[in-house]
């Protein structure tokens, strides 16, 4: 099996998992999201950890840390990083056991829109016109949902911003994608085992032995699995394909509310979803053309050299 065979594999099997986690967080549904959340940074923390030490990589995590905490600003990213991430995680989780998943899944949708307006601020960089046409056939689509609906989609708009910005912060730290869900979900592990304790303490809390305690431990995996399986896809295929195997996630997301959990999918979803699906699958080919194009030039500068 080649490399490329390989990588897609990994990131798919990452978003297929990412997909199909609303049926993971709707078995604990009962329970607060924040004592969820709470489970699932602590428990997320734990599995990595013993990650690192059984793939033998302690010393190399180490040394990292060290270089890092060398650099405040560093330090002061990863924290905010943990902040970002750790409330697209609660607010997912809200939507999701309060029957928002189709809101979740439109979040994962325009969240590729979110991080090309950051690139194109923050990082100056620059867009074709048929890009900026796939850009404003996807702003229309979230403007006329908006509107159809009589509200923003504030879930969806809130998961689309704040992923953009956790994966700006990890762009600009540029660590090891295992070790940097360790630093991150160290930082709040120990406010997550505090609020853990206050509930248990105070008699609110569900952890015990019972089957909702064994999901919440697993929330460690179900958080990690995935990420660690897009690292490894990420490291063996062009990122062009990764952007196109994303949206994965967020079909078998919108497939799953409407179909098992019932959820409304009007007209105005209709109409809204074909113009995002058409903006972003333009933007993905015109890209990908693009990514193809360059590298035929420098394989022809190489011959030529």
């Amino acid at each position: 099996m080649s490399e490329n065979t390989k990588g897609i594999l990994f990131a798919l099997g990452a978003y297929i998992i990412w997909g199909f986690l609303p049926i993971y967080w709707k078995q604990i549904e009962h329970i607060s999201p924040y004592e969820i959340i709470a489970h699932r940074v602590f428990w997320s923390f734990i599995f990595m950890i013993v990650f690192i030490i059984v793939t033998n990589r302690l010393l190399l995590f180490k040394k990292d840390l060290k270089f890092i905490f060398k650099d405040k600003k560093k330090v002061a990213a990863l924290f905010f990083a943990s902040c970002v991430i750790t409330s697209n995680w609660l607010v997912y989780i809200i939507a999701v056991n309060t029957g928002h998943i189709l809101d979740a899944s439109l979040g994962y949708y325009i969240n590729p829109l979110i991080s090309i307006l950051f690139g194109l601020v923050l990082l100056g960089e620059r867009f074709s016109k048929i890009q900026w046409g796939a850009i404003i056939i996807v702003f229309a689509g979230v403007t006329y949902l908006a509107v159809g609906l009589g509200a923003a989609p504030w879930i969806s708009l809130y998961l689309a911003t704040s992923f953009s910005v956790y994966g700006l912060i990890k762009k600009v730290v540029n660590l090891d994608a295992i070790f940097a869900l360790a630093v991150e979900t160290f930082v709040l592990a120990p406010f997550a085992l505090v609020y853990i304790f206050f509930l248990e303490g105070s008699g609110q809390g569900n952890f015990g032995l019972n089957i909702d305690s064994l999901i919440m431990m697993g929330t460690g995996v179900a958080t990690a699995i995935p990420l660690l399986l897009f690292a490894l896809g990420a490291q063996r295929i062009r990122l062009s394909l990764i952007g196109f195997l994303q949206y994965f996630a967020p079909t078998i997301m919108l497939i799953i509310g409407v179909f098992m959990y019932d959820e409304s999918f009007t007209d105005i979803h209709k109409v809204a979803y074909i113009l995002i699906w058409s903006g972003l699958l333009l933007y993905t080919i015109s890209r990908f053309l693009q990514t193809r194009r360059q590298s035929a030039k420098n394989a022809r500068r190489r011959v030529s050299g």
